[in-house]
């Protein structure tokens, strides 16, 4: 028994030493990029100072020297009180006033400069995301030894894992500090906002032409046979084909299950168009129809190559300079548009969040336990999403003091936020189990259901991390309304199933960046570069996909492949 848990206590000991070695040989990657960038940057830092430099020279002199001889004029013209001099006089003001706003213009000049270069970017996103695959492969491989090892020993084993927990932790908080260093993040949010409005200036263009009736419009009938965020995600997807072919979309409402109200009684408009009538079915003829009205995904034919998750090839760059998921962000900008609340219920949802107590830090819990279970979704116990929970506090004790461990919970089941305050005593739970009542089948389609999943979506997309299965589509429509209310919110999520994807997508493409050898028969060989499509990552090092030359399917290293963008071509609308 003794020789069992030596050979245990070694493999955590060579284990430990592999994942030190690891995390070294990246980071030594990205201290060598960043090397080649320093030049780059040191150039940068010299225009600045540059700028600096002839600010404040036209400062110093062209200013008081502008504005001291108007003075001298004025005092020099006291004594003439004559019209002409005094018309004169008010032209040298006029003249004066135009060459300080514009020397002030050049004092405010900013070069949106980078600083640092995109494949900088890209390699750090790549090492945070292999500091995370890595607690996935560690804490799985420990929870499997449960049964194996004595207790003794599997206690000694526990122990090295908060060990290394902390230790993963602590290396993941430095490298975010590391990677937002030297005003980074504040040049990241002043990208973010800045293509935020050109996006939302594109929408808006589009959505408001200035002749409706000679305009193109594409009709989304929110009438598909689901519920409320599968609904929504119909909408979008109907967005993303109405901009990618240069069409006003308008909603059809009539007929809602949710409520008879329809769309405009919850949400402001989207279009200043409202007739849509003689529309004609997508087909193969759609681009000589002035209406065409669109049928649900599955039923898409032919199919826009501009289909999730396709980016806009003209901001793509620009997009990955600030965001860990390109589409992520682009599908979030559709969100943005198109969930403005009516005031009341604007008002309501505000309301809400402060009779709860809704304050930061917190967690977003969204469990579904109903209609979904076995036919979706498989069924996770309330401790799976606690679990990370746990972890996201014991992360943030380390870097911050925080009064209270709060937990939103948004379920369709009333018993889960009693099992989750009698288990988890030391959390403070907050939920609407109100909601939860309506959220029930035999009442799911009402206006207060409507009322319900509308502000739960909204409250759980303002919590700091979201911890749900991205096979539901509330949660995933939360995960895509918090990516636009953030610079990038790509990693404040923790999913129990599914990586995240958009219903009717095109196939999720990664690519080969480490080689592989197959330590089974489940497990594919890889080669640099080749095409994967992903089938799922099973959070434990392990993720499961077609390979595309051999076109065989099977497991491999979760960390040997990164995301192959869809970059298209999209119109942009003009005014």
């Amino acid at each position: 028994m003794a020789a069992k848990i030596m050979r245990y206590i070694g493999f955590v000991t060579v284990l430990w030493l592999c994942v030190l070695l690891y995390m070294g040989f990246n980071v030594y990657q990205l201290v060598e990029e960043s090397r080649k960038s320093t030049h780059e940057l040191s150039m940068v830092v010299e225009k600045v100072a540059h700028l600096k430099r002839e600010n404040e020279k036209l400062r110093s002199e062209n200013i008081p020297t502008t504005l001291k001889k108007f003075k001298n004029k004025i005092a020099n013209s006291k004594l003439s009180q004559n019209e002409e001099n005094n018309k004169t006089l008010l032209n040298e003001l006029a003249n004066a006033y135009i060459q300080v706003k514009e020397l002030k213009k050049q004092l405010q000049l900013k070069e949106s400069v980078p600083l640092h270069s995109l494949n900088y970017e890209v390699l750090s996103r790549r090492i945070f995301n292999q500091i995370r695959e890595m607690w996935f492969l560690i804490s799985s491989q420990v929870k499997r030894m449960k049964n194996i090892v004595p207790k003794p020993g599997y206690e000694d084993v526990l122990n090295f894992l908060d060990t290394y927990r902390e230790l993963n932790q602590i290396t993941e908080r430095d490298f975010e500090e590391l990677v937002s260093m030297d005003s980074v993040s504040e040049y990241k949010d002043s990208l973010a906002l800045e293509l935020s409005n050109i996006v939302q200036k594109r929408i808006f263009t589009l959505q408001n032409p200035k002749n409706c009736d000679t305009a193109k419009k594409l009709v989304c009938s929110l009438n598909k046979g689901c519920g409320y965020g599968c609904q929504m995600h119909h909408v979008l997807y109907c967005f993303i084909v109405a901009y990618s072919t240069g069409r006003t979309m308008i909603i059809d409402s009539s007929g809602w299950r949710y409520s008879s109200k329809g769309w405009d009684a919850y949400f402001e408009s989207v279009t200043s168009c409202k007739d849509f009538q003689e529309a004609k079915e997508w087909g193969y003829d759609h681009a000589s129809h002035q209406v065409v009205h669109l049928p649900i995904v599955d039923a898409l034919f032919p199919r826009p190559s501009q289909m999730p998750q396709a980016v806009p090839k003209d901001l793509f760059d620009q997009i990955r300079m600030f965001h860990g998921h390109p589409f992520v962000w682009w599908i979030g900008q559709f969100c943005k548009f198109l969930f403005k609340y009516k005031p009341d219920l604007q008002r309501e949802i505000t309301e809400k969040k402060k009779s709860l107590g809704f304050k930061s830090p917190i967690v977003g819990v969204q469990i579904r336990r109903t209609d979904k279970i076995n036919l979706e979704a498989a069924y996770h116990d309330i401790d799976e999403y606690m679990y990370w929970v746990d972890l996201y506090y014991k992360k943030l004790a380390i870097s911050k003091p925080f009064d209270k461990k709060r937990v939103f919970i948004a379920s369709d089941d009333t018993s889960v936020l009693i099992e989750a305050k009698k288990k988890y005593p030391e959390y403070e739970f907050l939920s609407d189990s109100g909601v939860s009542e309506s959220a029930k089948v035999s009442r799911r389609y009402s206006d207060e259901s409507l009322h319900g999943v509308i502000s739960d979506i909204e409250i759980l997309s303002d919590t700091d991390l979201l911890v749900c299965t991205f096979s539901s589509q509330v949660c995933r429509m939360a995960y895509e309304i918090m990516n636009s209310k953030h610079t990038d919110a790509s990693q404040r999520f923790r999913s129990l199933d599914d990586i995240y994807y958009f219903g009717g997508q095109q196939e999720h493409k990664t690519r080969v960046i480490w080689p592989h050898t197959a330590k089974g028969r489940s497990e594919l060989d890889l080669r640099v570069g080749d095409v994967i499509g992903i089938a799922g990552n099973h959070w434990n090092g392990q993720a499961k996909g077609l390979l595309h030359n051999l076109q065989k399917t099977g497991l491999f290293p979760a960390y040997k492949i990164e995301d192959i963008h869809d970059v298209e071509e999209f119109p942009i609308p003009k005014e």
